[in-house]
């Protein structure tokens, strides 16, 4: 893999120690591994529960989260991005334990009577038992869909837990809400020029 990559790494970039967490998931590791060897640009399908969970959010939902937490928080672990919604990597038990945190703070998919229902879309935790397909190392065709925002460059990545991809939910939600102080205008109102006044 080391053939493929530039003398500088960007943040894009999947580095062989990122591989071999990443392929550290499945059951065959060398075996994936060896794909990579061959074909740097395929995308793989593993398991999650044991290395990682990942938390998948729609596009624009999941920048917002990644946002807050690289401008007010830790930072995050591996992102990808994969058809339209962003794979945030998370500690192992993440996806267990998210939903129930979301709606114990009522900003989970029952939410709230008073109104916050819809602000935090529906996340897909996906923990044991589950897989995820994960953007190959070495870049995608541009068309895929398929490509690392944040990659893995470590054998050993932080992850955030659940109670940070918490924070950083609620804090995308309310900064999607517009908040206005005024009532709303009444419609049958009418309206006078004041600027005319003498």
């Amino acid at each position: 893999m080391s053939s493929t990559r530039n003398a500088t790494p960007h943040v894009s970039d999947v580095t062989s120690d990122g591989a071999a967490w990443l392929a550290s998931a499945g059951a065959y590791p060398r075996s994936t591994l060896a794909l990579w060897e061959e074909r740097p640009d395929a995308p793989v399908v593993l398991p999650c529960g044991s290395a990682f969970d990942v938390v998948s959010a729609p596009a624009i939902f999941g920048r917002r989260m990644l946002d807050r937490l690289w401008d007010d928080g830790p930072g995050s672990g591996p992102v990808a991005e994969f058809r339209g919604r962003m794979l945030l990597f998370a500690a192992p038990g993440t996806a267990q334990r998210l939903p129930s945190l979301l709606d114990w703070e009522e900003w989970g998919a029952r939410g709230r009577e008073d109104g916050r229902r819809g602000e935090v879309p529906p996340l897909l935790c996906h923990g044991s038992g589950d897989a995820v397909t994960v953007p190959a190392p070495a870049g995608a065709p541009p068309r895929s869909g398929s490509r690392w925002l944040v990659a893995p460059d470590t054998r050993q990545p932080w992850l955030p837990g659940p109670e940070i991809l918490l924070w950083a939910a609620v804090r995308a939600a309310r900064a999607a809400v517009r908040i206005s102080i005024f009532p709303p205008a009444d419609q049958g109102a009418k309206v006078y020029d004041v600027s005319r006044r003498r």
